[in-house]
């Protein structure tokens, strides 16, 4: 069996990789951020509220949580401030909760300041913060405090940061997790934490952790530099965890070196969540070579999935999950579907493809076929 891509032709693997479900992991704390499921018979524009699929959309997520990963819920991965609005990050959020405690998942749920849909002052964003970490508490699940568009664009000093940090770390009942996201991956969070200067912005998170380690269970860094990420691990207080967010370098940075170690948070998981989970169950053994050989073959495809404009690289993940038989179409609220080329489209899959992600490669090839005769490419 061949497939004809724009490139050539392709020949497919006529068997996936197996990866067994699995109880939870045990060296490293994983979560997966995971893609929303669009329902794709609603009539929306992309200006509309997103119109989801729930049956698909907690079916993946039960997919995650029966590898033992856990699930970071509404976040960017699931196309949060780029077509999931507040309204629906919200439905999101208490329908994903309520699966996690009919199943035993861990989860994690986004905090951000999102229903803000104009200029807002601090004491606006502040609230808004209020808002959204009252419901994720309520839902019992655990927080990641996000990087806000609001508060970078209100925020006028370093001071300003710290200040509103602080207060919701005292808020906050249960430790939370602290989310920079670089501006790769939204560019209205240029200069976050106060500086474009990095060396002076991470002094800034770190002064807020500092000043309440008993409230911040980890910091998840999606910067997309390895050595700043090492650094800035090494200088967090005891007990106070790393969650990579390097969708580049995340074998290394998981696997660690004598002085420590990520755990992660990823939105490469996603399409990976099988196969890693199996990595780290090896990890678990003690076996950071053959962690190594298993997960460093895949970074060719999330480099290429987060290649710029990084903040479209989940147009690749959903490609992936319907080509893997996760949901029945390629559409993406917004329609975000369009933000990749068929050249990217195709090469995710042949890479995706290649690592063995696909559980029936003929059903992958089959729709990998009918993408190309859509856009006009069937040969």
């Amino acid at each position: 069996m061949t497939i004809r891509l724009l490139d050539g032709v392709y020949e497919p693997r006529t068997e996936p990789a197996v990866f067994a479900a699995g109880a939870a992991l045990t060296s490293r704390t994983v979560f997966a951020a995971a893609h929303v499921v669009a329902d794709p018979y609603a009539d929306v524009s992309p200006d509309s509220p997103a119109a989801v699929d729930w049956d698909a959309t907690l079916a993946f997520r039960r997919h995650l949580w029966s590898h033992g990963l856990g699930v970071a819920e509404a976040m960017d991965t699931a196309q949060r401030g780029m077509g999931l609005d507040w309204a629906g990050a919200t439905e999101l959020i208490r329908r994903s909760a309520a699966e996690a405690k009919a199943v035993g998942g861990r989860i994690a749920c986004g905090v951000g300041t999102d229903q803000l849909t104009g200029p807002a002052d601090l004491r606006a964003v502040r609230t808004a913060y209020e808002e959204q970490l009252a419901l994720v508490e309520e839902t019992g699940s655990q927080a990641i405090l996000m990087a806000s568009r609001a508060l970078a664009a209100a925020a006028g000093t370093l001071d300003d940061y710290v200040a509103l940090y602080t207060h919701l770390l005292r808020q906050a009942s249960e430790p939370v997790i602290l989310h920079w996201l670089g501006p790769m991956f939204d560019p209205a969070l240029e200069g976050y934490w106060g500086s474009s200067d990095l060396d002076a912005a991470t002094g800034t998170f770190l002064e807020v952790i500092a000043a309440h380690p008993d409230k911040v269970d980890g910091i998840k860094v999606s910067l997309l530099d390895a050595q700043r990420e090492i650094d800035l691990r090494r200088r967090l207080p005891e007990g106070v965890r790393c969650y990579t967010g390097d969708d580049f370098n995340y074998p290394e940075l998981i696997a660690g070196d004598e002085r420590g170690f990520s755990h992660a948070l990823l939105g490469i998981f996603d399409p990976l969540g099988p196969l890693a989970a199996h990595a780290v169950r090896v990890l678990d053994t003690g076996d950071a070579d053959g962690f190594r050989a298993l997960l460093d073959p895949t970074v060719g495809l999330s480099r290429h999935l987060f290649q710029p404009p990084t903040r479209f690289y989940k147009t690749g993940v959903v490609l992936l999950a319907w080509l893997a038989g996760h949901q029945s179409h390629f559409t993406m609220v917004g329609g975000l579907q369009s933000a990749r080329s068929l050249p990217h489209l195709c090469r995710a899959y042949e890479l995706a493809d290649g690592l063995g992600l696909f559980p029936d490669p003929a059903l992958a090839e089959h729709r990998m076929k009918s993408l190309l005769t859509i856009y006009g490419a069937g040969r």
